[in-house]
Formats: C-alpha cells, sequence, structure tokens
C-alpha cells in the first residue's frame, strides 16, 4: 500500500463551546479527485486549514505526504496549490504577472518559472487575455485565472474549494475539463462544491461531513447504495383522491407519496419492477396520467438523506 497523500486521524477542533471538528478521520490517496461534501457550517474550511497548518487544533494528527503537518513544513507546502472560492489576484498585476507572482514563490529559476507561467496561461485558455487587468476580465476569466495563479508552481497536491461559483455553463466546462487535466497529469485534488452534480462527474472518491464528523465515504455508486432511496417516479395526474394515495402507500418497496400541483412524486426503496408496479395500479383503477419520469438516486438525494433536509443559516 501506498503512502497516503493526506491522513488525519481522531482530529478534533474547537472554538470555545462549539466543536468544528469532532474526532474527523479522513484519507486520501495519491492520483484521486476526492470531493468533500457538507452543509454550511460542515467543518470543510476547518479541515483543509488545519490539513494547510494554518489553524492549531486540540486533539489528532494530519500528515501530509507522509510527513506530520506543521506550519514551518515549507518544503511540503510548496507541493501543495490553492484554489479560494473568493478570488485572490491582484488588482494592479495583469494577467500575466499575477500568474508569474504566485508562481514566484515557489519556483526562484526564472527560466523555469517563464515557462511555468506560459503553461499555466495556456491551460487557462487566457492566452488572449495575458496583458489584461483583472477588472477587465468576465467573471469566468477570474475563475479561471485564479485557478492559474494556484497551480502555476505544478503542486502535486491541489485544494480547490468551490473554483466554479457563479460561473457560466461554458466556463464551469472549461474549469472541470482543466481539473480532470490536472489529475491525469499527476495531481491529486481535494475539490469542495455544492453542485453535487460537478461532484458526481469528476470526483473518484466522496466524503460527507456534518457536524464535524466524516458521516460517509466511498464512491459514488457505494454512496448510492447506502440509501433507502432506489428509485423516484414522477408523473403528471390532473386529480388523485386520497384513498388512492394511501393505497399506493401500500406498494411494494414503496415509503413515500406526495402530490401537489398536479405531480405525483413517488420515492421507492430498492426494488425490481417498481414502476411497471405503480403503471397497473393506475391503469387498474383507471387514474389518468400524463408524462412519467422515473430516475435512480443522486448525490443530491444522498446528500439530503444522510445530513437532513433542514435549512442552515450559517
Amino acid at each position: 500500500m501506498s503512502t497516503p497523500v493526506i491522513k488525519i486521524e481522531n482530529l478534533v477542533k474547537r472554538y470555545n463551546e462549539l466543536v468544528a471538528l469532532d474526532h474527523f478521520n479522513l484519507e486520501i490517496e495519491q492520483g484521486e479527485i476526492f470531493g468533500l461534501l457538507g452543509p454550511n457550517g460542515s467543518g470543510k474550511t476547518t479541515t483543509i486549514n488545519c490539513i494547510l497548518a494554518l489553524l492549531s487544533f486540540d486533539k489528532g494528527t494530519v500528515e501530509v505526504f507522509g510527513e506530520t503537518m506543521a506550519p514551518n513544513k515549507y518544503k511540503i507546502k510548496r507541493e501543495i496549490g490553492i484554489v479560494f472560492q473568493n478570488v485572490a489576484v491582484f488588482n494592479e498585476l495583469t494577467v500575466y504577472e499575477n500568474i508569474d507572482y504566485f508562481c514566484g514563490l515557489y519556483i526562484m529559476d526564472k527560466n523555469t518559472r517563464k515557462q511555468y507561467v506560459e503553461e499555466a496561461i495556456e491551460f487557462a485558455g487566457l492566452t488572449e487575455f495575458k496583458k489584461f487587468y483583472p477588472k477587465k476580465l468576465s467573471g469566468g476569466l477570474l475563475r479561471r485565472l485564479n485557478i492559474a495563479c494556484g497551480i502555476a508552481h505544478k503542486p502535486k497536491l491541489i485544494i480547490m474549494d468551490e473554483p466554479t461559483v457563479a460561473v457560466d455553463p461554458q466556463s464551469r466546462n472549461k474549469i472541470l475539463e482543466g481539473i480532470l487535466e490536472l489529475n491525469k497529469k499527476g495531481a491529486t485534488i481535494i475539490y469542495t462544491s455544492h453542485y453535487m452534480e460537478e461532484v458526481e462527474q469528476i470526483c473518484t472518491r466522496i466524503a460527507i461531513m456534518d457536524k464535524g464528523r466524516n458521516l460517509a465515504i466511498g464512491t459514488k455508486e457505494e454512496l448510492k447504495m447506502m440509501i433507502k432511496t432506489g428509485e423516484t417516479i414522477s408523473m403528471e395526474v390532473l386529480e388523485l383522491e386520497n384513498k388512492y394515495m394511501e393505497e399506493i402507500r401500500k406498494l411494494n418497496h414503496v415509503y413515500q407519496v406526495d402530490y401537489a400541483d398536479n405531480k405525483l412524486n413517488i420515492k421507492c426503496s430498492k426494488g425490481k419492477h417498481n414502476l411497471i408496479r405503480i403503471l397497473d395500479y393506475l391503469q387498474q383503477n383507471q387514474i389518468a396520467f400524463g408524462r412519467v419520469y422515473s430516475e435512480l438516486p443522486t448525490l443530491n438525494d444522498v446528500f439530503l438523506e444522510i445530513t437532513g433536509k433542514e435549512l442552515r443559516d450559517k
């Protein structure tokens, strides 16, 4: 077994009475695109800050590349790239100058740095904009500049915190393609996002955390097997009496039935022929229905079932 890129054991972090991390455990292997998910206030940012040794903690250990992480472990930190949610570039510098500055924090040799900067510009699709100042860039281009600044020094570990927030679909697609390319070139990536479809699309493994604990971890297929929902069936029904809803609830594998605005939603646990069974019932009772949709569980279903549906105000 190879040494994990990140190994966290029994991590505890308190802010006075608030327990931000409660004996948190996590291992990330080399070459993964690892999705770290959780509601607001779940402990994701605290976890990342502890990995980077930006925060002290009360108990536990954090190892990066097989070494105990500490604020003065500069050799390790040179191998880490960070792309924060908030764009962090200098408005007084051009695109080229921004990338050159951040790359220069790690790469001293001028020729090597020049090569790395040019490669980062090409990678991010910023060749036409390298003389532009950030205020002249669109939101999508700013995000790509932010990424280029974080990865120009070719780190082995890249932490990306919500890198596609508030960008158009074209820019989002470009960023996701870039993440996959970085991974193919050998980078291990930690990816946080509230866009479940992105995480489902690119992540090799996913952890769902809440209240400072790791609630579930696995591939998207493994996570989907952990929840009750096996299939969600939706259909248009003009009229549906309560007695029929009660009888549908009693059908095999049906555990939730909702009806509103002429739309019938039925959640079924894992089982065969759920849709056929429901359609047979409607036909036998001469209940007219329109379009029918059947969906297997998504990562969003997993997230909501594991963490709950209540609103978070943090």
